[in-house]
């Protein structure tokens, strides 16, 4: 693990609220990706405070939680006052530089170590090895499904062998000497098809008849990889593998149909993998939080974050976060900021988690529901012990 966590009390970063049981606790961020490596303006930055393509014409994505939130949180970082106006917080970005920007929102989140899926639009962020030496920590790869079985098409293959090509590969992307080291997979079947496809591993005939259909398109035209017998043969792929696998669930961009990644679906994989001892890592999840917090509880393969929507829901999060801690086991629910490009949200993601899960459980001792001893355990799982356990290949 790398950075010691630091104090986000003595940074002058935490929300109001009492943190004492997550002060100084190291994250483990299982499921992040990396940062932009350029200068954003204005609007390239008001894009990614949106999981839209950006604010509809008029608006501003600075008026919403997580705008406000990052002019109150972040602006400190950067040597401005509190709730510095949003023209002042981008010319004072743009002044810094990406590199020097980076840099201080990452260290000042406290993670440990961040598990990166760098398979989604890469092109403008940081490297994995740029990205764990501008964090100070160490960087794990979450192998992303799809973009290997899309790698897998694209260097040339024919219908037959594309089945086998891609067991083949993602068993060469996740094996233990690569490095960056390989943690887990991840699908993100929710885009490309829904959760409601049949979970059960394809039959190679099927395989082979499905990339007969879509090699061709994807030769001529880049489509991307959205036949469901595919996706499945991918995901089956991974948990080959034995690693985690992690699965986009809840809202993301206008790629998805929201109810169609509602977690509860995930009820017949969950059926078919809780044998196998494979962790499903549920990602993200509302808002079907409860859903998955149920999914948890129920089926011991089934662990469960809120990620992307905590520093979203802002000053909300409290709420988000209790509904999830009311059905899912405590040793089931995992920290991660899912993060992308814009480094404000490790940041954010980081204190608005510790200023929740602290007050909750503050909250709970000072009513007796917990002692303590209990509480700073509790947190310290969630924190950082969970993932620590789950994932058998943590970098040091």
């Amino acid at each position: 693990m790398g950075s010691d966590g630091g104090s986000l009390v003595s940074l002058g970063l935490v929300p109001a609220g009492p943190v004492s049981f997550l002060d100084g606790v190291p994250l483990v961020d299982h499921h992040c990706h990396s940062v932009m490596a350029d200068d954003l303006d204005r609007p390239g930055f008001e894009a990614l405070l949106t999981e839209g393509a950006g604010p509809a014409p008029g608006l501003s994505a600075f008026d919403s939680r997580l705008g406000f939130s990052v002019r109150r949180w972040c602006s400190p970082v950067l040597g401005l006052p509190p709730h510095a106006p949003a023209e002042d917080y981008v010319a004072r970005r743009a002044e810094l530089g990406a590199g020097t920007v980076s840099r201080a929102m990452l260290r000042a989140a406290g993670s440990g170590v961040l598990l990166v899926d760098h398979g989604f639009a890469a092109g403008g962020l940081l490297g994995l090895d740029a990205l764990s030496e501008v964090a100070g920590l160490p960087v794990g790869e979450v192998v992303r499904l799809e973009a290997v079985a899309e790698e897998v098409a694209d260097a040339g293959v024919d219908a037959a062998g594309f089945g086998e090509a891609v067991a083949a590969e993602v068993a060469r992307r996740t094996d233990a000497t690569r490095r960056p080291l390989p943690v887990a997979c991840k699908t993100v079947l929710a885009y490309r098809a829904g959760l409601d496809v049949d979970p059960r591993r394809p039959e190679p005939a099927a395989v082979a008849t499905a990339a007969a259909d879509w090699l061709p398109r994807r030769a001529r035209d880049r489509e991307p990889l959205r036949d469901p017998v595919l996706l499945r043969h991918g995901l089956w792929a991974g948990l080959d593998t034995g690693l985690p696998l992690q699965l986009h669930t809840g809202f993301g961009d206008p790629d998805e149909d929201l109810h169609r990644a509602d977690p509860a679906l995930l009820a017949g994989l969950a059926r078919l993998v809780d044998p196998l001892g494979v962790p499903l890592m549920l990602l993200h999840t509302y808002p079907y939080h409860r859903q998955a917090a149920w999914l948890a509880q129920v089926f011991s393969c089934v662990y469960v974050d809120v990620s992307l929507a905590v520093p979203y829901v802002g000053s909300r999060a409290p709420e988000v976060i209790a509904e999830v801690l009311e059905l899912a086991p405590f040793g089931k629910v995992l920290y991660a900021s899912d993060a992308y490009g814009l480094p404000e949200l490790h940041l954010l993601g980081a204190l608005r988690f510790r200023a929740a899960l602290g007050g909750l459980l503050e909250h709970a001792c000072a009513t007796d529901e917990i002692s303590p001893a209990d509480a700073e355990r509790v947190a310290t799982m969630i924190a950082r012990d969970n993932a620590l356990r789950i994932y058998p290949r943590i970098p040091a």
